[in-house]
This record gives C-alpha cells, sequence and structure tokens, in this order.
C-alpha cells in the first residue's frame, strides 16, 4: 500500500509527471521546472507525509531481530540494524549523485548533521511529536526501569516485555525520524549522552530521561554554535562537530571498560 501510495504521489498532481520523465529527471535530464517540482516539492512533501527513514526501517530491522519463542533479541537488533543502514546509506548515496550540485551540497549537509529546518515552521512540525510521546514515555519509566534488569525479571513482576518492548520502539522511532527529517543525521548524540548521563547518578528513567535530553539539547546547541562560528566560507555540520566531540569520549568509554 505504502509503494502504491508513493507512485501515485509522484506521478499525479496539478502537474502530472509519467514514469518515463521521472525516470529521465533521477538520470539529470529532463527541464528545471520538472526538476524543482520532483526534487523540491513532491519528494520532500511526500518523505515528510510517511516519516520513512524510520517506522519501515524499524518493522524490517524489527522482522530480522525477531526469534520465535523468545522474542526480540538485543544483538540481533544491533546488527540487524548495522546492516539496514548501511544498505540505506548505499541506496541515499546511490539517489543523491543523481541530483544537481545545488541539491547534492544540501543532502551531504544533512546527511553530516546539520539544523538546517532553522525557522518556526520546522519548530511547530517537531513539537507535536515531542509533547505527545515524551510524556507518554515518562510515564513508562517504571516498565523501563524494569527492563533493565533483563527478561526473566521483567516475566515475573508481571511486564508483558514483548509488548512493551514493541511501543517502546515506535515511540523511540517515532521521536528519532521527527529529529532527524529537520536536523539530519547525528548519530553520536544518542550514543554519549545516556552514558554521560549514567556516570552523573542518574539511574531511575524518570530522571535519566529528562536529564540525558538536556545534556543532549546542550551538546548539540554547543556544535551548532561552534558550527557557525567557524573560520572560512561555509559552515561545518553540527553533526561533525558532535562527532569530533563523541567520539573521543566513546572510545574511552570502551577502553574503560575493556579493562574492567
Amino acid at each position: 500500500m505504502l509503494v502504491l501510495l508513493v507512485s501515485f504521489a509522484l506521478t499525479h498532481g496539478k502537474l502530472a509527471l509519467s514514469w518515463s520523465e521521472i525516470w529521465e529527471i533521477v538520470n539529470g535530464g529532463g527541464t528545471s521546472a520538472k526538476r524543482l517540482l520532483l526534487f523540491n516539492f513532491r519528494l520532500p512533501r511526500i518523505v515528510l507525509a510517511i516519516l520513512a527513514g524510520a517506522l519501515l526501517t524499524a518493522v524490517i530491522i524489527f522482522v530480522f531481530a525477531y526469534k520465535k519463542r523468545v522474542g526480540i533479541i538485543p544483538v540481533r537488533l544491533v546488527l540487524t540494524g548495522v546492516v539496514v543502514s548501511t544498505g540505506i546509506s548505499a541506496l541515499t548515496l546511490l539517489l543523491i549523485t543523481k541530483i544537481d550540485s545545488e541539491n547534492y551540497r544540501f543532502v551531504t549537509m544533512w546527511h553530516a548533521g546539520s539544523i538546517w529546518g532553522s525557522n518556526w515552521f520546522f519548530v511547530l512540525a517537531l513539537l507535536p511529536w515531542m509533547l505527545v510521546l515524551i510524556p507518554w514515555l515518562l510515564f513508562k519509566h517504571r516498565e523501563l526501569d524494569i527492563l533493565q534488569f533483563g527478561g526473566a525479571a521483567a516475566i515475573s513482576l508481571g511486564v508483558n516485555i514483548q509488548r512493551e518492548r514493541i511501543k517502546l520502539i515506535i515511540a523511540a522511532v517515532a521521536l528519532t525520524g521527527a529529529a532527524v527529517s529537520v536536523t539530519g543525521g547525528i548519530g553520536f548524540l544518542g550514543l554519549i549522552t545516556p552514558h554521560i548521563t549514567r556516570r552523573l547518578g542518574f539511574k531511575k528513567h524518570w530522571q535519566l530521561l529528562p536529564v540525558a535530553a538536556a545534556i543532549g539539547s546542550v551538546l548539540l546547541l554547543i556544535s551548532d554554535t561552534i558550527g557557525r562560528l567557524s573560520p572560512g566560507s561555509g559552515e561545518i555540520p553540527a553533526g561533525t562537530v558532535v562527532a569530533i566531540i563523541g567520539a573521543p569520549y566513546f572510545l574511552y568509554l570502551l577502553l574503560k571498560e575493556s579493562t574492567r
């Protein structure tokens, strides 16, 4: 259904596009008006409508990480995520080689992690997701605390771990998809902020979630400011600055864990 709807949305509108015209545009041909219609109006609208980086990918990962009678296996979840992420990155690279130089620069900046959606429209687009899902996650803090002790302990305490995991994964994916749609991929932020928060002594999720969010906000704001004020004609993407800060810290954590 999703494929059919995307196909219909790409070809239909006040100005129709045939599949042969779309193929010509993707390969660098077509008129400037048709390229503008496809890349600047129709495709962004479709992507925003379905928030595809997110829920569709999560379903694919979930299917391959799920084992009958066992449920979601964390190691398989991580490994499947890496494989799917690599495949999507390759597909993205294939697509952006077909677009013009101006859009290519924009996409590469977004891919590196750049707060390009810097106006109130994008703020208002992001707010509903946060206002609904963050309070819900805080409401689920007890389940999150129990799940930390493993599946057997959670079941003994009356938690339906598969149902709770699915709901929590969907909430995490929706929040991530909404954030990434306006900031691009800033991966290290999600890796290092929970570790920093736990090292500060916050263990319970009713504390951990808001503190991690605050620390993430601080790190991103610092990184974005450094990127904007960097010498030279252009900006350094915030995601690049976060990676420069985060990679050494994450390496330090790994080395510290390995010496225990």
